[in-house]
């Protein structure tokens, strides 16, 4: 991630930080929402919000359809400059906004689009759940690593989360005891794997089973690339691709380094075996 740059005059802070799109309405949920992925800012930085994604990108629905409106994608946008360029003052609004009585017993998704992008932003979300405690929060991560290190040993109490598939950190879920998503073709898919789908609601991910099925998006091009497959499949299937590729390159390091290793000469040869000889 770049580092932070004086704000430009023209941008303002959002005002208001949470929001709910109709589907999140039904369930009494609202949404804290990034740049899905990677992009440029208007101020020229670049970032990166999913820094473990893998095939994920490839059939994102946050980067499909009305995120890609210029309006949202502003919005979006605002929210990650506030954190990059004052985190503290971020964590400080965020708090306050959830002061409001209509968030008390509700339920906040960390992320419909973007991920836990840095240690510090984990562990200022860590501390608004703990200052929040009348507020329930929950997200989807990819980011295994940091989960591991900074939630896991001591988590909120009013926070849930579940990891789910199609990361560069798949290799590292243990679907014995972690709670993990994956995405399907579709819910038939997912009823013949034995999962249990979140389609009737999205907080069946982290309160139903803990293997946790979602149908995948009717994108057409996204299903296209999905070719029937679950993400989990997909990313195996290119994690055995690139380490297949880095297996050919190290043995062709062997071997050249062994073709440069300088063999004796024919007369060097022979004047050993003369010196033991004698």
């Amino acid at each position: 991630m770049s580092a932070p740059l004086p704000m430009p005059a023209t941008v303002r802070r959002p005002s208001r930080l949470l929001t709910q799109n109709r589907e999140m309405r039904q369930i009494g949920v609202w949404n804290w929402s990034l740049p899905a992925w990677a992009g440029r800012l208007p101020d020229g930085r670049t970032y990166n919000t999913c820094p473990s994604a893998g095939v994920c990108a490839q059939a994102c629905y946050a980067r499909h359809g009305t995120y890609t409106w210029p309006v949202v994608r502003a919005k979006h946008q605002a929210n990650l400059m506030f954190v990059l360029d004052d985190l503290a003052g971020w964590e400080t609004a965020m708090v306050a906004e959830l002061g409001a009585a209509k968030f008390r017993g509700a339920w906040i998704r960390i992320h419909d689009s973007g991920d836990f992008f840095s240690d510090a932003y984990v562990e200022a979300w860590m501390r608004i759940c703990r200052a929040c405690s009348d507020t329930n929060f929950y997200a989807y991560s990819k980011e295994v690593e940091k989960f591991r290190r900074l939630v896991e040993p001591n988590p909120p109490s009013n926070f849930l989360w579940v990891f789910s598939y199609g990361g560069t950190q798949d290799a590292a879920l243990n679907p014995a005891a972690d709670r993990v998503a994956d995405v399907f073709p579709n819910e038939a898919a997912v009823a013949a794997a034995g999962w249990a789908s979140q389609e009737a609601s999205d907080l069946l991910a982290v309160l139903g089973p803990r293997l946790v099925g979602v149908p995948a998006n009717r994108i057409p091009a996204y299903l296209k690339r999905l070719a029937g497959r679950r993400f989990s499949e997909w990313q195996a299937e290119i994690d055995a691709e690139r380490n297949a590729r880095r297996d050919r390159r190290l043995l062709r390091l062997v071997v050249d380094n062994t073709r440069h290793d300088s063999p004796r000469t024919a007369a060097e040869g022979t004047q050993t075996d003369q010196s033991q000889a004698a």
